[in-house]
């Protein structure tokens, strides 16, 4: 694009994807073929731990920066995401225990560290630093890809506020970057899945838990809940065999716990590939070297209260939904604690066997969890970077996303079958307009097919109770076989059937059809128009014509009306 009127060329604009995570950040963009690449920095890193750090004058990133977390952790700053766009009064500076800490000017957060060789220590606010982190993930990309990169999709969580996003826009244009868009990152990884086979895309409930470092984030949230609590349990195990042996607690020593902190997230990733894993730390404390192993059922069964946690996190979002398990269609684990087994099984075993849990111990069709942020956004970045910013914002302003959406779910059965077992034609929450056609097996004869508004329902069946057995018992030389019975009537014990179904709350049309032959299936087609208009189509399928059906767009409701 050039500016005729100066005669001078403006920049060939380039939008990558960027995960800006609290311990990892990831860059991505759509190569020349059209794939998503997930981007290595310098130092062969796909996930850039969210650390800078300052050392005699250099100023270091990412996987290098974090070693410095034990060498030089007065001037190694982390976990700084979380604070931009806050005031100091309302953060919380406990992660940074190990590495610097924040601080407080005119109520804003800063950083003090010595960035020179020699000299005094400088004040940085939380801005800047984000700006330096943004400014070198976009120099590693541009490294990459051999063009200079202006602009990108970021991903944020979905509770960060508009002061946040604001700040954060603030941040990244200081470091040339122009923030396109943000999205929330479960959005992300839906469209990384999405993306990867789009004729295969159909509607479908899906429940998105991002599992970081520090939060699991789906429709709730919970900052005290993370891979950082898993990597808890791992310091506190090693913590306690070093000081069984030597009599000596590393966790009382600032240097000693870093190290055990560092290595105990290392052992965490290699119990995900491994069924052990060994932990080596030189000089944990009194220049004791320490080494010891871990198996992966050891590791689960200390980690099993913060696993039920996180179950228990996913539940809640499906009741905050007003849904039900039976109701999911599909689960999506994000982030980089989802690559621990024990938490995709325990989440698998929540859910029927017909929900898929994408992630890499459940699903050989998983994506990887640590990416699908960065690839979400880069996706994003690649359909909206040839748009003006004025253009965006429009188009993604409320009034024009925040489409109609179907209330009930609209189904077709045929009289004489159960009630609850309609086809199912259009799902409830469909954003309109819509149309959608489905094919139904039919009985031999004459045929009434009903298609009404309906409404999922989870079907509670109770096991009849077992009939007590009279009489005495033989005798036997076992003593304790009464109890054995006793267990094996209580194993026995059928649990109660849960089943989802439908349930009819309106009949909308009625088509009658005579004489049909043997083996013959129905064709059913509903059309919701805009107004919510709803034109149904009903023929024998292969056949010509059909019967049609109109019903009339409801009337619009005054505002301030019932």
């Amino acid at each position: 694009m050039s500016d005729e009127t100066n005669g001078v060329s403006s920049p060939e604009q380039y939008a990558i994807g960027i995960s800006f995570g609290s311990s990892y950040s990831s860059i991505a963009h759509i190569s020349q073929e059209g794939r998503v690449e997930v981007i290595a920095n310098e130092e062969g890193d796909r996930q850039i731990p969210s650390i800078l750090s300052y050392v005699d004058g250099e100023e270091y990133h990412g996987t290098q920066a974090k070693a410095q977390i034990v060498r030089n952790s007065k001037n190694t700053i982390a976990y700084f995401k979380d604070y931009i766009g806050k005031p100091y009064s309302q953060i919380d500076p406990t992660p940074c225990k190990q590495s610097a800490h924040p601080s407080e000017s005119d109520g804003q957060v800063v950083f003090t560290v010595q960035e020179s060789a020699e000299g005094e220590s400088t004040t940085l606010s939380v801005s800047e630093v984000t700006t330096r982190h943004i400014r070198k993930l976009a120099s590693s990309a541009a490294d990459y890809i051999g063009k200079k990169i202006t602009s990108a999709v970021v991903t944020v969580p979905t509770n960060f506020s508009s002061e946040q996003r604001t700040a954060l826009s603030k941040a990244a244009k200081a470091a040339g970057i122009e923030i396109l868009q943000f999205i929330h990152e479960p959005v992300a990884a839906v469209l990384a899945y999405d993306s990867k086979d789009p004729e295969s895309v159909q509607d479908r409930l899906i429940v998105v838990a991002d599992l970081g470092g520090t939060s699991i984030v789906a429709t709730t949230h919970d900052y005290e809940l993370g891979g950082a609590q898993l990597d808890e349990v791992l310091i506190d195990h090693f913590a306690k065999e070093f000081e069984k042996k030597h009599k000596t607690d590393p966790k009382k020593n600032e240097r000693s716990l870093a190290k055990l902190k560092l290595e105990a997230e290392a052992v965490k990733k290699a119990l995900s590939q491994s069924a052990s894993a060994t932990c080596s730390i030189e000089s944990l404390a009194n220049g004791i070297d320490f080494r010891s192993t871990i198996n992966r059922t050891r590791f689960q069964l200390l980690s099993v209260k913060v696993f039920q946690r996180f179950t228990r996190m996913i539940e809640e979002v499906i009741k905050k939904a007003d849904l039900d398990v039976l109701q999911i269609d599909e689960v999506i684990l994000s982030g980089g604690t989802s690559h621990v087994p024990k938490i995709a099984e325990n989440v698998q075993a929540l859910f029927p066997d017909t929900t898929k849990v994408l992630a890499p111990a459940t699903s050989t069709a998983a994506l990887n969890p640590s990416e699908l942020s960065a690839r979400g956004a880069a996706i994003q970045a690649s359909m909206i970077q040839g748009f003006d910013k004025e253009d965006i914002e429009q188009s993604t302003h409320e009034m024009v996303t925040v489409t109609p959406h179907t209330s009930a779910m609209i189904g077709a059965q045929i009289t004489g079958q159960p009630t609850d077992a309609a086809t199912i034609i259009i799902p409830s929450m469909t954003a309109v307009p819509a149309r959608k056609s489905k094919t139904i097996d039919a009985p031999e004869g004459d045929v009434l097919l009903l298609i009404s508004e309906g409404e999922s329902e989870i079907k509670v069946t109770k096991p009849e109770p077992k009939a007590k057995t009279n009489g005495t018992k033989k005798a036997s030389d076992d003593d304790d076989e009464d109890d054995i019975s006793d267990d094996d009537e209580d194993d026995d014990e059928e649990d109660e059937l849960r089943e989802k179904v439908y349930k009819t709350k309106k009949i909308l049309a009625e088509f009658q059809f005579k004489g049909l032959k043997k083996g013959a299936k129905l064709e059913v087609t509903v059309n919701i128009g805009s107004d919510l208009g709803v034109q149904i189509t009903a023929r024998e399928a292969k056949g010509k014509g059909g019967i049609r059906g109109t019903l009339a767009a409801p009337k619009p409701t005054e505002n301030g009306s019932a």
